[in-house]
């Protein structure tokens, strides 16, 4: 019986010849997820089995010379997770984030993932995951618009024109054939030059690109909307803020990032629909409520209004059940939808294995050797 392992690796030119950017498709692997995720057939870490992951951080000041300083968004974090239905495959994505890699050319996180046979635990593949993990992010709002947006969706708003802001976008515009506009809010001059030549680029049929200078003017007017700007854990009042009356009556908000809601928009009549409930919890175990203070997404917030009692739990609604069938998608044309999108370990282990499946049946990638027999069993 051989011993000999081996495994895949895919670098990002490989990730990209094996349809990693394939956003159709990764809204509709997504929205397997969420099936598999109402049914149970899923692990991730955490007491209750929906921590986003492991997170480590640096002091502020650090009692060392050589240990890095606690800036802005350094941190390392490893997500692991199980996948039951046709993938049946673990895997842990690993990524260490720093906002000073901008002034060195970088991405601000630079990302890996493993994935490995969850018989054995021999490793599959080592992939590149900046844009696998991108896609996947965005692909989520994609399954929110198809069971939440106006069908006739035209104008989309995106605070925040980075990479989160362009695969959102993408992903709603894959769902929603009739969008057409986009209105965006960003901080600086190249971001949005550098968003208008990627929209030109990458979603054609988007006719119109309106920069606009305030969150209001990208929120006012839109069918859909995507908070993706990043803000700084901690400081809530620097949150973007969404108020109620610049909603118009059916939009749907899709916030993968810091946010803020006014409280109109925490009135019932607002629909709140979260990737897990689960993850949220997973998160106010390691930071008790107000959890929003600490992690910026949005779902914290809602977690706070239950055990603040201004909200009810059952309130809170999950994705999952919605793309079953067991729950109602959009209800009427003028209803109010907030998704929060946390990130699931699980979506990557999902893209990750579509992507490797791909890349093994098309011979893409480099078989690297573990070993013949290992020295030591």
């Amino acid at each position: 019986m051989s011993t000999r392992i081996d495994f895949r690796y895919l670098s990002e030119p490989d990730m990209i010849a094996a349809g990693v950017a394939d956003m159709a498709a990764c809204v509709d692997v997504m929205e397997e997820v969420f099936a598999l995720y109402a049914a149970g057939d899923y692990r991730m870490a955490g007491p209750n089995n929906d921590s986003h992951g492991a997170r480590m951080t640096f002091p502020d000041e650090p009692p060392f010379a050589t240990m890095p300083r606690g800036d802005d968004e350094r941190r390392f974090t490893a997500m692991p997770a199980y996948l039951g239905g046709r993938y049946g495959t673990t895997g842990v994505k690993w990524y260490g984030s720093n906002l000073a890699n901008r002034d060195k050319g970088l991405p601000r996180s630079i990302l890996m993932f493993m994935l490995s046979d969850t018989d054995t635990a021999a490793p599959l593949a080592l992939m590149s995951a900046n844009l696998l993990s991108a896609m996947r992010t965005g692909a989520v709002s994609g399954v929110g618009a198809r069971h939440f947006a106006r069908p006739d969706s035209r104008v989309a708003g995106v605070i925040g024109p980075g990479v989160m802001g362009r695969t959102s976008l993408a992903a709603m515009a894959a769902v929603l054939p009739g969008l057409d506009t986009v209105q965006v809010r960003g901080r600086g001059a190249a971001s949005l030059e550098e968003f208008t030549a990627w929209v030109r680029a990458e979603l054609p049929r988007i006719r119109e690109v309106r920069v606009v200078d305030s969150v209001e003017a990208a929120v006012r007017g839109a069918d859909v909307v995507a908070y993706c700007a990043t803000a700084k854990a901690g400081e809530v009042d620097q949150y973007p803020m969404l108020e109620r009356e610049w909603l118009k009556p059916g939009a749907f908000v899709t916030m993968p990032a810091p946010a803020n809601i006014d409280e109109p928009l925490e009135h019932a009549d607002v629909r709140k629909v979260v990737d897990s409930y689960g993850l949220y919890e997973a998160w106010a175990i390691d930071a008790p409520p107000p959890t929003h203070q600490y992690v910026g997404i949005i779902g914290c917030k809602f977690l706070d209004l239950v055990a603040e009692g201004k909200v009810r739990r059952w309130e809170i609604e999950e994705l999952g059940p919605v793309v079953t069938g067991e729950a109602d998608g959009r209800r009427d044309d003028d209803e109010i939808v907030l998704l929060s999108v946390g990130g699931l370990p699980i979506e990557d282990v999902a893209w990750g294995t579509h992507v490797y499946r791909t890349a093994v049946e098309r011979g893409i990638g480099v078989e690297l050797p573990l070993w013949e027999a290992p020295a030591m069993a």
